[in-house]
């Protein structure tokens, strides 16, 4: 293989961590790949890989050389478009991180799949904080304040927390007037799939007030799965205005004690600096800011 052909196996095998999955995306045997990836080795006079039985993991000189790798194939990727016919599509793979809110996020996707049919989307779907650099993701969409020096971040746009619950429910127990009286409802609560932990409520309370007992009658790592349960009369749920909105609208859930809470939460797309923007990302970072919160805005 030449050098560019290695440098692409061993990116394909950094990101696998197996030579055969490798050797399947790359179109050769997985003894092709773990030639290449020796000789790669004798050449630079490093280890880039440890080996084992069970698993495959990059040394540090490894991880310091993929860096490097990445960038220059997306060079490649970005000159050879530059050499296409203007009016060409963006084309190629992008793999992105996006947080578990598929009404959100998913109809987005479809449309600039429609618009981009050349472009092959890798949506993984999850709440776990992705390395971007080292998983080897295009982009990520994630809330908070971007932390990562190796990454650029565009704002995509903001979002509320709010108590909902579904108007059978509340004629039933009561609309609670305070936090305090939450204590005599059902909670559905949504948890951190990494940790575990439950997500807080943004409740605002006095200082010398205790903490609101919030009984629990459902738990879930889904938060899809909690505005579901709060749809069917379940109890009371603390959900993002987006997700709820349009419910709130059609009478299908009230919010409740508006006043006591306080959040404002932001959505950014992540991307990694150290690699240049292709065509393909920029089309697709263009897209989403465009498109994936005028739902919210509008509300």
């Amino acid at each position: 293989m030449d050098s560019l052909g290695s440098i692409s196996v061993f990116v394909q095998v950094a990101e696998t961590r197996s030579f055969t999955e490798a050797g399947r995306l790359q179109g050769v045997s997985s003894s092709a790949v773990g030639k290449s990836i020796a000789r790669m080795e004798a050449r630079l006079g490093v280890r880039l890989f440890h080996r084992t039985t069970r698993s495959i993991t990059l040394t540090s000189e490894g991880a310091l050389f993929l860096e490097r790798c990445r960038r220059i194939l997306a060079e490649v990727e970005a000159a050879e478009f530059e050499l296409c016919n203007a009016a060409s599509q963006p084309h190629g793979k992008l793999r992105i991180s996006l947080p578990q809110v598929h009404g959100l996020v998913m109809p987005v996707m479809t449309e600039f799949m429609a618009l981009y049919p050349q472009i092959e989307m890798d949506l993984d779907l999850t709440d776990r904080m992705v390395d971007v650099v080292e998983e080897g993701f295009d982009a990520v969409i994630r809330t908070g304040k971007p932390r990562d020096s190796r990454l650029m971040a565009r704002p995509l746009g903001e979002f509320h927390m709010v108590l909902v619950a579904s108007p059978a429910y509340l004629q039933q127990r009561g609309v609670p007037q305070e936090p305090a009286d939450l204590a005599a409802h059902a909670c559905l609560r949504h948890t951190f799939h990494a940790t575990g932990k439950m997500e807080p409520w943004p409740l605002r309370r006095e200082v010398s007030a205790a903490e609101p007992i919030l009984p629990v009658r459902l738990v879930s790592t889904s938060i899809e799965a909690v505005n579901h349960a709060a749809l069917a009369g379940m109890g009371i749920a603390c959900l993002p205005d987006f997700m709820t909105h349009e419910a709130v609208a059609a009478g299908h859930l009230r919010r409740v004690l508006d006043r006591y809470l306080e959040h404002t939460g932001q959505f950014w797309i992540l991307w990694p600096s150290s690699r240049h923007a292709t065509a393909k990302l920029r089309v697709f970072i263009d897209h989403l800011s465009a498109r994936l919160f005028p739902a919210i805005e509008s509300r």
